[in-house]
Formats: structure tokens, C-alpha cells, sequence
């Protein structure tokens, strides 16, 4: 009855779980805090935010922590970021040089949702990759500022920005460099490359580095890779010029247009759940707001640190809106057609997933504001909802309401941070795997609907 639950999809929920209890008793020590003691409830908390690559703080990470306490968080980080089986299973196999059935599948359906594949060859380049962005971005962003973000904030900036956590060690994150060039394009490219996804990111470099050829006539990327790049450019891009028009076009500022313009594109990208900002969130419109929890319930793309619906699902839906308008029997995006198998998956994900942000905002009204009249709670919603797409996509970005939170909210934040780092559909394919199946089909009929 045990090995029942024991699958290759229950495994990464297992090993993430694991984590964040260790690291939430580590963060709980008074080793790793530097103003006085923390509660359980906040280092489970932050443990989470930390493995699952959120970004959601209830305490300053740079003044509260100690120097370990900041080395425990990046290290959670780093695991959340590659996934804990990956990991394992590097370590087995530079170790043995074999892996096991059940890690193999494990590692290919939470980084490349294709169980075959070279596990050995593909980990060791994934995080050999990995460590070389970072460390170019860590020198890029030390260089950057001329020593302004000194060595270890250069590390642990660049470690986060790619790993899409958000975590930062100044107060305001990365406000002070609003106007820098420089830091905004170097965390931009990293939080874009770390949402593209491991298989995106191994193909396109392995087509920067000449080791991968194509022949005349064939596309340039694979149709996968194609939808993740054009998709990721497009939600970007859009984003960007949505938040430019709502917050700048709006209300005029005395600041240049090409700093609104590089401010607008910052959080547009950190919506692809980073979670860092230029800006205060709490200050910006609301029309900027409800952009930013689209853009972050969305995501970033499969097998990435990111988390969200993805943008493949996103593809697949706006591909079978489109047949439906158009009159086709087909879901086309590109250069194929979307099967059915894949359309059912993106229609059942999106819907559990709202389902997810629904309830967590309606237990968070409950458990912050109460039964209180709307009068007396004016503007809360969109900030708790805002929360809760925010803790759901793994973004990390906040209105402010975070600190303030209950004991009882945190929790809820907590679990929808879980759920929202190993994704829906994982937890879907479990509730699969310990159903019995029906063996018949029930008799069909039509319904009126509309």
C-alpha cells in the first residue's frame, strides 16, 4: 500500500516537503536570526518561500537573518530552483553512475515532462549551465555597479534572479536601481532565461555554441521551444506596454521616458514570477495590478524555476479560442496543431488552478478582514488576490500586505506556495494514480449551455 504512494510523481512533492521542514528548523534557530527569535509559523514560511522560489518575505532577509541564516535561504534557493530530484539524482549518478527507474522519470517529468530521455548527460549540462549564468551574472552585476552590490549581494542577487525567487537583501529590493541599466538588464536576463525552461535553455545554447546543426530548410528550434520563445516575447512585450500606458501615459511623471520605459519592461519581466521590483507595488494603479496578477498567474514555462500556469498552457488555450472563432476542428499554434490530450490537460489545469486562487482569496478575506462590512474593507480584495496569485505563480511581489498578515493567513499562503511551485497537474496526476479507474463509458447526450 505504500509503494502505492510512492511514484515518480509523489516524489518530488515528498523531497520538497523534506526540504522545507529541515530548513524551516534551521531558520528557526537563533544561529540564523539576527533581531531576536521567529516564530514557527514564519520560518515555515519563509522556508517555503525560499524552496518553492517565491520570493514572499514576513521579515527583512538582509537585517533579520544572520550571514548563515542568508547562506540557509540561498542554499533553499538554489535546491528549490533546480528541484531537489534533480539534485539527487546528480548526486547518485556522479556517484554510482547509475539512477534509478523511478529518479529518472521523476527528473524528466519535473524539468522536461518527457520521462525519456539521457538523464546523466542531461543534468550534468543543465547544472553546469546553471552555475555558469550565475556566475556571469553575479560578475555583471558587481561590475555593473562598480562594486555598488558588493560581492556576496552580487551572488545571492544573481542566485535568486535566475532561480526566479525574488529574494533580496535590501529592504526596498532593487528600488534603488530603478534608472541603473546596467542591474536592470542583467536581473532581467537572468529571471528570462531562468523562466525559459531547462530544455529551452540547453537548445538555444547548444545552438549558440555551434554544437547543434540544422540542416537548410529546417526550422531554426524545436516547435516547443518556438512556442515558449514567441509566447515568453509576447506576454513581455505586451506587459511592458499595458504597465507603461496605465501607470506613466496615465499620470505623467518628471522622470525620462526611457527610464519609465526600462521600469515598465522590469515589471513586466519580474511578473514571469521573480518577484523583484523597481517600483512600490502598493503605489501603482490598478489597472497595473490586475495586468501584473494575469502575467503572474500565467508564469513562466515548463521544467523552468518559474512557476504559474505556464505559458504552453496559456498557447494551448488561446490556440483552441482561436479554432473556435476561426471554425477550425484543429488547435493550430505554429507550425502543429495541439492534440486533445494536451488541450483537456490545459483546460483542467487553468480551471483547478483558479479554483486554487478562489478559495485562498476567499479564506484570506475571512481570516484578515473578517466579516467586516465592505465599507470597512475598501481595497483589500484586489491586495489579498494579488497575494494569492502572487504566492500561486511563485512571483514573490506584494502590495505590501505580506508582514501583516495572520498566523492563520500565512498558512494559507504557505500551502498555496507549495501547490503552486510543483504545480497543479502534479498533484492532479497523483489524485490519478490512487484512483481506481472506471472500466465502461457512460451513454452521451447534448447540453444546452450559453
Amino acid at each position: 500500500m505504500a509503494t502505492r504512494w510512492v511514484t515518480p510523481y509523489t516524489l518530488p512533492i515528498l523531497s520538497f516537503a523534506v526540504v522545507i521542514a529541515a530548513g524551516a528548523a534551521v531558520l528557526h534557530h537563533p544561529a540564523s536570526l539576527a533581531q531576536g527569535p521567529s516564530s514557527w509559523v514564519d520560518a515555515l514560511f519563509t522556508a517555503t518561500s525560499a524552496t518553492c522560489v517565491t520570493g514572499l518575505v514576513v521579515s527583512d532577509t538582509g537585517t533579520f537573518y544572520t550571514r548563515f541564516g542568508q547562506d540557509v535561504i540561498l542554499g533553499l534557493i538554489q535546491l528549490g530552483g533546480l528541484g531537489v530530484m534533480t539534485y539527487t539524482s546528480l548526486v547518485l549518478y556522479l556517484w554510482r553512475r547509475k539512477v534509478s527507474i523511478t529518479d529518472r522519470v521523476a527528473v524528466g517529468q519535473s524539468l522536461l515532462h518527457d520521462p525519456s530521455f539521457a538523464l546523466g548527460r542531461f543534468l550534468v549540462r543543465t547544472v553546469a549551465v546553471v552555475l555558469a549564468i550565475e556566475a556571469a551574472g553575479a560578475a555583471g552585476l558587481y561590475l555593473s555597479t562598480g562594486g555598488g552590490i558588493d560581492a556576496y549581494s552580487a551572488v545571492f542577487h544573481a542566485i535568486s534572479a535566475f532561480c526566479n525567487a525574488g529574494f533580496s537583501l535590501y529592504g526596498t529590493s532593487l528600488v534603488a536601481w530603478k534608472g541603473h541599466w546596467g542591474v536592470n538588464l542583467v536581473i532581467m536576463v537572468l529571471i528570462v532565461l531562468g523562466g525559459l525552461g531547462f530544455s529551452v535553455l540547453l537548445e538555444v545554447f547548444s545552438l549558440g555554441t555551434g554544437r547543434r546543426r540544422t540542416l537548410r530548410g529546417q526550422p531554426l528550434f524545436t516547435w516547443h521551444t518556438h512556442i515558449v520563445l514567441k509566447t515568453s516575447l509576447f506576454l513581455i512585450l505586451g506587459g511592458a506596454c499595458f504597465i507603461f500606458v496605465a501607470e506613466y501615459l496615465m499620470q505623467p511623471t518628471v522622470a525620462p521616458v526611457h527610464v519609465e520605459v526600462l521600469t515598465s519592461l522590469f515589471q513586466s519581466v519580474t511578473c514571469r514570477t521573480a518577484g523583484f521590483n523597481t517600483v512600490d507595488i502598493g503605489k501603482m494603479t490598478n489597472v497595473s495590478l490586475m495586468v501584473m496578477i494575469a502575467l503572474m498567474f500565467i508564469g513562466g514555462s515548463p521544467g523552468s524555476c518559474a512557476g504559474g500556469i505556464k505559458t504552453t498552457t496559456f498557447r494551448a488555450l488561446a490556440a483552441f479560442v482561436g479554432s473556435q472563432l476561426r471554425g477550425r476542428r484543429q488547435a493550430v499554434a505554429g507550425r502543429f496543431a495541439v492534440d486533445n490530450e494536451t488541450l483537456n490537460k490545459s483546460l483542467t489545469l487553468t480551471i483547478f488552478a483558479l479554483s486554487i486562487v478562489a478559495a485562498a482569496t476567499m479564506l484570506l478575506s475571512v481570516t484578515e478582514v473578517g466579516l467586516s462590512e465592505h465599507d470597512a474593507s475598501r481595497g483589500s480584495f484586489i491586495e489579498l488576490l494579488f497575494e494569492v496569485v502572487s504566492a500561486f505563480g511563485t512571483v514573490g511581489l506584494s502590495t505590501g500586505v505580506t508582514a501583516t498578515l495572520s498566523d492563520a493567513g500565512k498558512i494559507i499562503i504557505t500551502l498555496v506556495m507549495f501547490i503552486g511551485r510543483l504545480g497543479p497537474i502534479i498533484f492532479l496526476q497523483v489524485l490519478q494514480d490512487v484512483q481506481r479507474r472506471e472500466n465502461f463509458l457512460w451513454p452521451e447526450n447534448s447540453l444546452m449551455v450559453g
